[in-house]
Parts: C-alpha cells; structure tokens; sequence
C-alpha cells in the first residue's frame, strides 16, 4: 500500500468561502476518493490560515478579537464541506498549539541551519497579498506612480521597520537545478516556465518577521516579532502530519500541493528554499489551476457574481458541482462559469448518456428477465470492442489522474458511456426479444449492466452520491461504497449469472 498526500492551500479566514474555495477542495477530494479505492493509504489536508496583519485589521473593523473572527469562519467551512461530500482525513487551523509548535521548529532550523539573520527592513507591502515589493519591481510593473500591487493591484505601504531576514538568494540556483531536473514539480507547464523565469532572474532575500502587529506566532527567544505570515501558513503542511514530534512524517513528501495561481511563488519558490535549509524532502508537485470568471465577468461582490456555495447548493446538487466544474475547464486554465452550459452539460451527459444507459439497461433488464442477469454468453466482436474500451478507460483514466487532467478523465469515461449507448442500438434487445433469442439477449444485457458498474465505479470520485444510488440500482440493494476498491471490484465479469438488479429509478433526470 503506498501512501498518497493531497493539500488545499488553507484558506484566508478574513473571506467568505466562495467558488475558488470550492474547486480546489473538490479537485483535491476527487483525487483522494481516487487514490482510495486504488488502494492508497491516502492523507487528505485543507484547513484555514488566521494569521497576519489583514486578519487583524479585518477584525479591528468589527470590534472583534482575531480569533473571535476566526472562529466564525471556520464554522462555515467546516459546515460547508460534508454539504459538498469533502472527505479531507484533518482540518488544520494554524491558530492551534499544534500549529504553532511546527512553525516555531521550523524557524529554529531555518536558523540552526545558518539562514536567518536580523535587519533593517525599508520597502512596500501588500497587505492584502501579504507580498513585499520593492521600488524596482513596482517601477517594472508600471506600478510605481500610482503606488499599487502588481498582482490585486490594490495600494501598497511603505514598511520601515527591523525585521529578520531568510536568505532565499543562497538556494537560487538548487532552485533552478530542481526544477529543471523534475519536469513535474510544477504544473502546469506555463506556471513551471513562470517560476523558473522568476527564479533565474535574481531572488532576494526574503523579510520573514513583522513587529508591527501581534497576530501571528511570535519568533522564538524574541517575542516582539512575529513570524511572516507565509512562512507560518506554509509549514501547515508538516505541522498537520505531527512535526516537529514527528521528524520524519509518513506521508511527506505531499504528493500534489493544488493551489490557485495567485499564491504560486509562495509555494513553488519558498516553500521549497525553506525546505531546503531545514533540509527536508521537498514536495513532489505543486499544481496551480486558473481562476473563475461567472457568464464572462470577473467575480466581485460589487457586482452581485461572486456565487456563493450556499447559492449553488440551493439550486444545484453538490455532485452535479463537482462534476461540472471539473469537466469543463483544463485544470489549471482559467475557465467561466456559465449557468447555461452547466444544463448543457448535465443533460447531454449526465441525464442524455448516464441516465439513459442506467434507464433503458435496467429497464430492458427488468422487463424481459424479471432484473436477473444471465449468462454472459459467447462473446461477439461488438461485446470485445466495449470491453477493450473499458479496459482502455480504466488505464487513461489512471493516467489521467495522476497528471491532474480532471477533464480529460471524464471525457474518457464519457466515451465508453456513448459506446455503451451504441451497443444497445448496434444490437437491439428488443429484437432479440421479439426474436426469442434468449441466449443473445441474456448476453447482451449482461454486458451493458457491467459497463454501466464499471462506469460507476470511475465515476465514484467525482459523483459520490449520485454514483452509490446508481450502484444500488446495479446491486439491487444498499452498497457499502467504503469497502469498493479496484483491485476487488475493477475487473470485467464480477456480476456473475443470477444477480438481480432493482428496477431503475431516474438519478439524473433533465434540467429544465
């Protein structure tokens, strides 16, 4: 059994949860649920990050504590992930002692290690990005005159202030040499050539204290600066897996960080240096998907757009979210969010090829063998061909998951359900009925509910709900999903002779 690490990027606790927040834990869980039931002992993280100055502001501004607001959003979280079926195996708060624990020995052999040292720190910061920015950069960003962020392009502040200091100029070139040498350390490949042009062009040392404000985890043996806020929310990574009580935790290295775009270099750039100094295994992959626009606009709450989970949950079944957003765009583009093309979707290929198959197979089933499977009978070359498809999706589907090609995944299941559909009018039970040729129709409808089990199966990540009750369909009973895994029930030809099935009731009827 191999061990499988997934990571969310923990979420800023001064926003409301939202689409970006979504898709990336729906990407995350859809890859868990998979590497489960290929057999993985799999560790699934996400969490919040409640630290840094714009958390305390935020909070100033409604008369609260920083934790107060804090708390608040993690209820919503917490209450809002078992609505869209997440399975993340910890929830880490970096408010926690836990938390705070790990960042503390962090820090101490980043600085045992010889890579920290105190300054003079003179330069402008982004609170909102939590990003420092030199007179330089802004200039080279035609963002000097106005005094703004390059990346959210809200106003920046002068910083003048002692500060302590991560020589991240000292693993520029590890930097470069990683990267080159591990074509899929970064993905997808535009973000990989983003880094390492970043990287190549000159890194600066990095300011990693803050005594400006008290919100955070105070630098060890000098308590009036706080620890960077990155620093802090990288190391939840390890903190959740039991470092630093744990020096070699057993599910690191994470297998995929999956982050949005916009904190790329934060976790492609300084992760990895501080991993270095502290001279522990880097992760294997950091993957940045796009960003969300809705019917081709940018979301902003000014506009009324920004698609609320709960919205969508009210109108929408969590697994019909968890697909669409997953088939529609290439992980890792930007993509738009449309209301029309989300029905367009769900009934071409949920209700028009899921549901159709699932329907008319158990129907024709039910009608013609009272729900009992048949034998399986001498195999034809239309039989072989489903079949090989099968087999084919299953190993592209393996191969797709493990690159992060979501999309690809499903529209390779997608293709064996039109197949399926195919072979019921390639070969017409009903004639076969109106024939009495009971050998060939047994057969027949033998392969179809196998391919429809199969089918399910794949689907089961991404549809967890939908795909259980079309399980039972095929079962003709309750399913007891948590023990399916590949290895048991991946195989062509598990139903055997004499398995009946219910009658079909609709889980994918049409959106109107």
């Amino acid at each position: 059994m191999a061990n499988y690490y997934v990571t969310t990027p923990i979420y800023y606790v001064n926003d409301e949860p939202h689409l970006g927040h979504i898709y990336t834990t729906i990407a995350a869980d859809v890859l868990a649920r998979y590497k489960r039931l290929c057999g993985d002992d799999v560790f699934f993280l996400t969490g919040v990050d409640e630290h840094g100055q714009k958390v305390q502001q935020a909070a100033e501004k409604r008369g609260i504590e920083p934790i107060e607001l804090a708390n608040q959003v993690v209820a919503r979280y917490e209450s809002l992930w078992p609505e869209l079926s997440i399975t993340n195996d910890d929830f880490i708060r970096t408010s926690s002692e836990r938390h705070k624990k790990g960042v503390q020995a962090m820090w101490r052999r980043l600085e045992n290690a010889g890579t920290i040292y105190k300054d003079y720190y003179e330069d402008w910061y982004c609170v909102p990005c939590e990003t420092y920015w030199t007179e330089t950069q802004l200039k080279d960003a035609d963002c000097w005159d106005s005094k703004h962020c390059p990346d959210c392009k809200r106003e920046v502040e002068k910083i003048q202030e002692e500060s302590y200091f991560f020589r991240l100029s000292a693993f520029q070139d590890r930097l470069v040499e990683h990267i080159k040498q591990n074509p899929d350390f970064i993905m997808p490949a535009s973000r990989r050539n983003e880094v390492l042009s970043f990287v190549e062009s000159g890194l600066r040392d990095l300011s990693v204290s803050r005594t400006t404000f008290s919100w955070g985890v105070p630098v060890p043996g000098d308590e009036k600066h706080v620890i960077y806020v990155w620093i802090d929310a990288l190391t939840n990574y390890i903190s959740a897996l039991g470092f630093p009580d744990n020096e070699a935790p057993s599910h690191w290295p994470a297998d995929v960080h999956l982050i949005g775009k916009d904190i790329l270099r934060f976790h492609a750039v300084y992760w990895p240096a501080m991993l270095m100094a502290a001279e522990l295994p880097l992760p294997k992959r950091v993957y940045a998907h796009g960003w969300w626009t809705v019917e081709g606009e940018k979301m902003s709450k000014s506009k009324g757009n920004a698609l609320s989970p709960a919205e969508l949950l009210a109108d929408y079944d969590a697994d019909v979210l968890r697909y669409f957003l997953l088939r529609e765009v290439p992980f890792g583009h930007d993509g738009d969010f449309s209301f029309a093309a989300l029905k367009q979707r769900y009934n071409t290929e949920l209700a028009n090829d899921v549901g159709n198959l699932l329907n008319r197979s158990l129907a024709m089933l039910n009608k013609y063998s009272d729900g009992v499977l048949g034998e399986a009978g001498e195999e034809t070359e239309s039989d072989r061909a489903l079949i090989a498809d099968i087999e084919a999706m299953q190993r592209d589907v393996s191969d797709a998951m493990d690159r992060q090609a979501f999309h690809l995944a499903l529209e390779r299941i997608s293709v064996v359900v039109r197949h399926g559909n195919r072979y019921v009018e390639e070969n017409a039970p009903w004639a076969l009925a109106k024939e009495g040729n009971e050998v060939r129709l047994n057969s027949v409808l033998y392969h179809l509910v196998e391919t429809l089990r199969l089918v399910a199966l794949q689907l089961l990540p991404f549809m967890p709900g939908k795909m259980a009750q079309m399980l039972v369909q095929i079962n003709g009973g309750e399913v007891a999903v948590d023990t399916i895994s590949y290895a048991k029930q991946g195989g062509w030809g598990v139903l055997r002779a004499g398995h009946k099935c219910a009658k079909p009731s609709p889980i994918f009827p049409r959106m109107e």
